[in-house]
């Protein structure tokens, strides 16, 4: 009822007014064939006690006949419980058949795998399994083993083989890996498989991947049972720090690797040979990395992932994942990865900043970007930038190349103002540039 409705409420007396009450019956003699008392209600063959010729009156009080018909006798369940109880368990079913099916729709409303809220839709875990101290690599692989899986991804007639590694991301059955582990067969309708730690397999499917930033989210339903590992942050990492590397190099399941963290804020480029287009601001690290660890997670001695492992550099100077560990490798930021996977997600897809200019990456003297070209109706050009221009730091950080340029615009969100700090004709220039958006 609402306040606007009106009551019908039943008149009430006045404070003092006296409830009027059936007034008491007349007493009747007791004799041999006198019928029973109407207000006997008594069981047969009982004495009622107003058969005594000496009782004057019946007691003060209601009479003591059976109870009115709208109440229940003492024991026995109301005749009007059960409908109710019916009713309220069809409501019950119903009402848990549709939370059911909201929690099925979740995960599936846009595609297989696909989560309306993003990483706020799936259950996640962010708690540090082990204390601040912690020390043992060995409590750290017993936290994280049964949270890392082979990615077995299949194509062209190859079959078999742990292609790479991933990490479980949630209770819904999304696993994390690397774009360049799965984008072979995803673009050629090969299977892809996830392994836990005790060799179960499970069909997974590609919920969506980014070549930008190397990032690919997997959907297996059936692994809804495994255990997600705890996610951390790149950005409390200090150089020096210990951390561990999990993964299936060489197709060797579960090995552990530990090292230190070398040093942050890397600018890097990841994925395979033909892909020369992602560029992180990786956490370099020398704990063994080799062919096979790419997806898997990089660790801190809490037993929370920081990082996700990519690339690792080679003698030839190259940066890539077909050589073998020489002591120098790359993991995608944590934060990072947050964001792509979100974005996937929630849409399938992962978006990333740019500001319409293209920039030379060849060039390496550590005296900042050079601006190639700028485009028509871009951000760059709405926001002053010209051809010729040297960018030397967004939003204060130094800018030593342009791959380190691509890298800090791709650390920052599409829709975002940023600062660019340029050189033109010796002078220093601040430029404010909302980035645009595109999708890879």
């Amino acid at each position: 009822m609402t306040q606007d409705e009106p009551r019908d409420d039943e008149p009430t007396q006045p404070l003092g007014a006296l409830r009027p009450t059936t007034p008491p019956p007349t007493w009747v003699p007791p004799t041999t064939q006198s019928p029973p008392h109407r207000w006997a209600g008594l069981p047969p063959g009982a004495t009622s006690p107003y058969s005594s010729p000496y009782a004057q009156q019946p007691p003060f009080g209601p009479p003591p006949g059976p109870p009115p018909r709208h109440l229940a006798p003492r024991g026995r369940v109301p005749g009007w419980l059960w409908p109710v109880v019916s009713v309220l368990a069809l409501v019950l079913g119903v009402v848990g058949g549709a939370l059911g099916g909201l929690a099925y729709e979740r995960v599936t409303d846009d595609g297989p795998g696909t989560v309306s809220e993003g990483l706020a839709g799936v259950d996640t875990v962010s708690q540090a399994p082990l204390p601040v101290d912690n020390g043992s690599i060995e409590a750290v692989a017993a936290r994280l083993l049964p949270s890392t899986v082979q990615i077995v991804a299949e194509y062209d007639g190859q079959r078999g083989g742990a292609t790479g590694s991933g990490f479980v991301l949630d209770r819904q059955g999304h696993v994390i890996t690397n774009n360049h582990v799965v984008v072979d067969a995803d673009e050629n309708n090969g299977p892809i498989e996830i392994v836990d730690q005790d060799g179960n397999r499970y069909k997974a499917t590609v919920v969506g991947r980014s070549s930008v930033y190397d990032i690919a989210v997997l959907y297996a339903a059936k692994a809804r049972g495994l255990t997600p590992a705890a996610l951390g942050s790149s950005q409390a990492l200090r150089v020096g720090e210990g951390v561990v590397a999990i993964g299936s190099p060489l197709g060797l399941s579960s090995t552990v690797t530990a090292g230190i963290v070398s040093a942050l804020h890397r600018p890097v480029t990841t994925g395979d040979a033909g892909n020369d287009s992602s560029y992180i601001n990786a956490v370099q690290t020398d704990a063994a990395i080799n062919p096979g660890n790419s997806g898997g997670p990089l660790v801190n001695l809490r037993g929370q992932v920081v990082g996700v492992n990519s690339a690792i550099a080679t003698t030839g100077g190259a940066i890539g994942g077909e050589s073998g560990n020489i002591g120098v490798g790359f993991a995608i930021p944590i934060e990072q990865v947050r964001i792509t996977a979100d974005q996937i997600l929630r849409t399938g897809e992962a978006r990333y900043p740019v500001i319409g200019a293209q920039v030379q990456t060849g060039r390496n003297d550590g005296q900042g970007a050079e601006i190639d070209e700028v485009m028509p109706d871009t951000p760059a050009e709405k926001g002053g930038l010209r051809k010729g221009d040297v960018i030397v730091e967004v939003e204060g950080e130094r800018v030593t190349d342009g791959i380190a340029l691509i890298v800090a615009i791709r650390s920052h969100q599409p829709g975002e103002t940023v600062e660019f700090t340029v050189l033109r004709d010796g002078e220093e220039k601040t430029l404010s540039l909302t980035l645009g958006a595109e999708t890879g």
